[in-house]
């Protein structure tokens, strides 16, 4: 697997290189979603905070490469390709959003079996490891899926209404809702650094309750930090949402 997974530059993307940042952090991103999610995110925080967007295989530059459909190879080969990265000062932050957020903890535990840590791990959108419900997205045909998409209103409507542009993005889209889906998360497993949460007030995807299971999974300090809006409160409420992500980050540096 080492093999597959060395090519850090097809993983990793730094958009706005700095030449002596305070801080780094590393995204994941959502189901079905790619690197330059965060490239707004990246240009914002510049210099002070490097951003490093984690690209899955199977979208934008790397679609013909097969997506993958189980949260711990995932990890595995997010984590050997951030290597380089991990043992760089100043040592990064996590943020997933979403199926990110179990990436970016699924990569956590990795590190931590090698005596790493991210400096805090923030996990946006997404429900606690050991919280599991009985979704089926990925088992719906064509249209159910992009009514799901639809309904959590984090894609551009252009791309859902344009039938080649859904061509190319619904079997990643799939492997990722099969790979969330049937994940199932260790209840004891922990992570040593902060873990900070990030929820939408509406969000049907995570309950405040499923978002406070998160101070299970970790060692260190834990905060709960609630937005106005849904699943997708990030994109609704960008400049708040990127100085808390700001505030926790250096905070942690």
């Amino acid at each position: 697997m080492a093999g597959a997974t060395t090519d850090s530059g097809s993983w990793v993307r730094l958009y706005h290189p700095s030449p002596a940042p305070k801080a780094r952090v590393v995204c994941f991103p959502h189901a079905g979603g790619s690197a330059s999610f965060f490239h707004p995110v990246s240009s914002a925080l510049r210099p002070d905070i490097e951003v490093l967007a984690i690209q899955y295989p199977g979208r934008q530059d790397r679609r013909a490469e097969e997506p993958l459909t189980d949260i711990s190879t995932l990890a595995d080969r997010v984590f050997d390709a951030l290597r380089p990265h991990l043992v760089r000062e100043p040592r990064p932050a996590f943020f997933g959003h979403s199926m990110g957020a179990t990436v970016a903890f699924e990569v956590a535990v990795r590190m931590r079996r090698e005596g790493l840590a991210p400096t805090v791990l923030v996990a946006s959108g997404r429900r606690a490891p050991s919280r599991r419900r009985s979704d089926d997205v990925h088992l719906r045909d064509d249209s159910g899926l992009v009514a799901e998409i639809r309904k959590l209103s984090g894609t551009d409507a252009r791309l859902l209404d344009d039938e080649e542009m859904l061509r190319a993005i619904l079997p990643a889209v799939r492997a990722d809702y099969r790979a969330i889906e049937r994940y199932v998360g260790a209840p004891d497993a922990v992570v040593d650094c902060p873990v900070e949460v990030f929820v939408g007030d509406t969000d049907e995807q995570v309950t405040l309750e499923e978002a406070d299971a998160w101070r299970g999974h970790t060692s260190g300090a834990f905060a709960v930090h609630v937005f106005q809006g849904g699943h997708f409160y990030l994109t609704a409420r960008a400049a708040e949402t990127i100085d808390r992500l700001a505030t926790t980050v250096r905070a942690h540096a």
